[in-house]
């Protein structure tokens, strides 16, 4: 197939070139040009706006930091709305707001241009591997025309159903993952501060009821006070504002959630937002007395 990515970023140059290493015919494009070069250096071709990208491209792929930004790469000035063909289908695997995605996909719509929404979680390991777990909102027919380019870059590709309910589903699991990674903060800290060996905790809880994605893979973090990039805090938080706004328009209550969100404004504020999402264990660690 002859597909178009837009956003070179930590996850998406990882998720272009596993497309391009399963045969296809990409197509990139970014912001920040230079952005473009590895994947290029490994065949792709460059354009110079994703309205050119998307010309003449089966599937054109987005994945950018936030709404504004989907916004402006479809629908903007030289967006792929200018260039793409009748029949095309955009697959934003960015996360974005919900309602935002259904209005963009009806703008699309007009054009006779197809729309998935496909947000993704498993971290820039899973895009370098190409095993990420892709939700995808959007109509069957389409997701079955994309499976093969999906199926490059995820190991778990789930159609959840209509246009905007990809990224609702990824709301829900930013919530599950925002619970999830404060508890482990906190069931970490409370063995340090007990003199026990983490190592062997963990060990001991991985196969049981407490066992997680985030208790296998970034506990080592929190034990070490340590954390090198997965998946940055400012990035979670922008994606906690827009469940947050799910929530509000849907009238749900969310504590845990909103307990998270304000440990990572303060996160952020004392420049830690490029840190992975482990680093939430920071405030429980120093309100625990162990910085």
């Amino acid at each position: 197939m002859k597909v178009a990515f837009i956003g070179m970023g930590t996850m998406g140059a990882a998720m272009a070139s596993n497309i391009l290493n399963a045969g296809h015919e990409v197509t990139v494009h970014n912001r920040t040009r230079e952005r473009e070069e590895p994947v290029a250096a490994a065949g792709a071709r460059r354009a110079e706006s994703p309205m050119e990208a998307a010309r003449g491209a089966d599937i054109v792929i987005t994945c950018v930091s936030d709404t504004p930004d989907v916004e402006a790469v479809v629908l903007g000035e030289n967006g792929i709305i200018q260039g793409a063909n009748a029949g095309a289908i955009v697959v934003d695997m960015s996360t974005i707001s919900p309602s935002a995605t259904r209005r963009i996909g009806a703008e699309l719509a007009q054009k006779g241009i197809r729309m998935l929404d496909a947000p993704v979680s498993g971290g820039s390991e899973g895009a370098q591997k190409g095993t990420l777990s892709i939700m995808v909102g959007g109509e069957a027919a389409d997701v079955q025309k994309a499976m093969p380019v999906l199926s490059a870059m995820g190991k778990s590709i789930t159609h959840v159903g209509p246009t905007g309910a990809g990224q609702m589903t990824k709301a829900i699991n930013q919530v599950i993952a925002a619970g999830v990674y404060q508890a482990v903060a906190e069931g970490i800290t409370l063995g340090l501060k007990a003199g026990l060996d983490m190592d062997k905790v963990v060990q001991a809880l991985s196969g049981g009821a407490s066992g997680s994605w985030v208790l296998n893979h970034r506990s080592g973090n929190m034990i070490r006070n340590e954390y090198p990039l997965g998946f940055r805090v400012r990035l979670h938080r922008k994606d906690l504002s827009i469940v947050m706004e799910a929530a509000r328009e849907l009238g749900v209550f969310l504590p845990a959630t909103a307990l998270v969100e304000q440990i990572e404004n303060g996160l952020i504020s004392q420049g830690y937002g490029d840190e992975d999402l482990s680093a939430v264990a920071r405030l429980v660690r120093r309100n625990s007395g162990l910085e």
